[in-house]
C-alpha cells in the first residue's frame, strides 16, 4: 500500500524513503522484490499512454497497466495472487492470447524458468516463497516444470501474439518485453504494424474498452 501511494504521488527516491519511515516501515531493500516504478520509468510510461502497456515485478505480479492494456486484455486484478501472471496462466483463467499447444507449453516453461531465476536472486523474499508454495499446491504442471529445473530456450524479445478480443475479433500484435535492470521490472508493450487491419482493430478495441471504463 505504501509503495502504491509513493508510485501514485510520483515521489523521488528520498521522498519515498521518508514516506516509508512516516508509515513506520522500512523501504524494501535489494534482497526483496520491489514493485517500485522509478520517476524516469514513469515518464516513459506516460509517453505510451495510447499504447497497451503493463508493468510486472520480478515474480510476474502486475504492478500497473494502462487503460489501452485493460481494453485489449480485459480487466486485470491488482491485488492478491490473481495479479500474478504465472498463477493466472497455470491455475487461473489464463489470458486472451491464442496459442497452439506447443506455444502454450513453451510459454509456461519460460515463465516457470524465469520464476526459478528470480527465486535464486531473492532467496529471502517471503512473498515469493508463498507464491511458489501456492503454485506447487494447485498446479501439477508447475510442479513438473519446477522440479525439472529446465532452462527455457532462448526466445526473441519481440514476439508475435494473436489476441482474441471479444468485440473486434483476433488481433495479431508484436509483444515486446523490456527489462528495467536496476529495479528488475518487466514492461510489456503491445503494438501493431501501422496501416494494417490489425492496427485498425487494435485502435477500435482501445476505443471500445476506454468507453466501457468511462461508463
Amino acid at each position: 500500500m505504501v509503495e502504491a501511494l509513493a508510485r501514485g504521488l510520483r515521489l523521488s527516491d528520498a521522498e519515498r524513503e521518508l514516506l516509508f519511515r512516516l508509515a513506520g516501515r522500512t523501504a524494501p531493500g535489494r534482497e526483496v522484490i520491489s514493485s517500485r516504478i522509478a520517476p524516469s520509468v514513469q515518464r516513459l510510461l506516460d509517453r505510451l499512454q495510447g499504447t497497451p502497456v503493463a508493468v510486472f515485478d520480478a515474480m510476474w505480479n502486475l504492478v500497473v497497466c494502462n487503460a489501452p492494456y485493460r481494453a485489449l486484455m480485459g480487466e486485470q486484478a491488482t491485488r492478491g495472487i490473481h495479479r500474478n501472471a504465472v498463477w493466472r496462466n497455470l491455475v487461473g483463467p489464463g489470458n486472451r492470447s491464442l496459442q497452439t499447444p506447443d506455444e502454450t507449453a513453451e510459454f509456461e516453461a519460460g515463465m516457470v524458468a524465469d520464476l526459478r531465476l528470480t527465486a535464486s536472486r531473492y532467496p529471502a523474499d517471503h512473498e515469493l516463497e508463498r507464491l511458489i508454495a501456492e503454485l506447487r499446491a494447485q498446479s501439477p504442471r508447475f510442479v513438473e516444470l519446477w522440479d525439472s529445473a529446465a532452462v527455457a530456450a532462448h526466445r526473441e524479445q519481440a514476439r508475435h501474439k494473436v489476441v482474441r478480443h471479444p468485440a473486434v475479433g483476433p488481433i495479431t500484435l508484436d509483444c515486446d518485453t523490456l527489462t528495467v535492470a536496476g529495479d528488475d521490472l518487466r514492461i510489456m508493450v503491445y503494438t501493431a504494424e501501422p496501416g494494417t487491419d490489425d492496427a485498425e482493430r487494435l485502435a477500435l478495441a482501445v476505443v471500445l474498452g476506454t468507453q466501457e471504463l468511462v461508463e
